[in-house]
């Protein structure tokens, strides 16, 4: 009955659920922003053998997150949890330069399964606290976003200890899952010149509520997180740097 209930209560107040996959190379820091969500804190992790599946609720999204390990030997087991997902977390250490095209390579085997196809894509550029740390134009050009067809996707600058970037990426990705991420239906995805004219007013209207956003909070059973607006650079398939024109000679 009280299942009910809360269905009912939640049509008429928009209430929504979205299930979340984290996924990254290891030592990305997945779970330590898992747990920064969910508690507010910065707790110690150890290596995730396996998954952590955790509920964080911002605004009026319930947001069911499954963290899954990221060592080599367990990454072939990523697609088991593909099936029912609507936004994939990738996770980077922005600082590991080494690595960067391991990721890219990794993403993207993920992203052109079938079963991933729908799903909305936010990158945590994260660890953005280390001086070597890429930033997230350099990590767009690095895994190579801009090459995405149909596809909706977000780049946050993060820090997981200290939770720079963590609302932004939530605040975001509340309010893309109000449609499905669709070339037809979504006027955010810039596939072709008239959907780009249709996503201006719309991207314009999504900027303002973001910034109005970061100052937002996320309520849990154990912890309410407030942060103050910041300014931030970030790179999206909605908004991206236009190239310099060459002058030719």
């Amino acid at each position: 009955m009280g299942g009910q209930i809360s269905k009912v209560m939640g049509k008429i107040f928009g209430s929504k659920e979205m299930r979340l996959l984290m996924l990254g190379l290891d030592a990305a820091g997945k779970t330590t922003i898992l747990y920064k969500l969910k508690l507010g804190q910065d707790v110690t992790t150890i290596p995730t053998v396996g998954f952590n599946v955790e509920t964080v609720t911002y605004k009026n999204v319930k947001f069911n997150v499954w963290d899954v390990g990221g060592q080599d030997k367990i990454r072939p087991l990523w697609r088991h949890y593909f099936s029912g997902t609507q936004g994939l977390i990738f996770v980077i250490d922005s600082s590991d330069r080494a690595r960067i095209d391991e990721a890219r390579q990794e993403l993207h085997r993920i992203i052109n399964d079938r079963e991933m196809k729908d799903s909305l894509l936010l990158v945590f550029a994260n660890k953005q606290d280390l001086k070597e740390a890429m930033k997230p134009q350099e990590v767009t050009e690095a895994l190579q976003l801009s090459k995405l067809k149909d596809k909706v996707w977000y780049v946050v600058p993060s820090c997981a200890t200290t939770g720079e970037g963590l609302l932004e990426g939530l605040a975001w990705l509340s309010n893309n899952v109000k449609a499905p991420p669709t070339a037809a239906k979504n006027p955010y995805i810039r596939s072709a010149g008239h959907a780009e004219k249709r996503s201006a007013g719309a991207a314009q209207r999504l900027d303002k509520k973001r910034a109005n956003d970061l100052g937002g909070e996320i309520r849990n059973n154990h912890y309410t997180m407030y942060t103050k607006p910041r300014a931030s650079t970030f790179f999206s398939s909605q908004h991206q740097p236009a190239k310099k024109q060459q002058n030719k000679t």
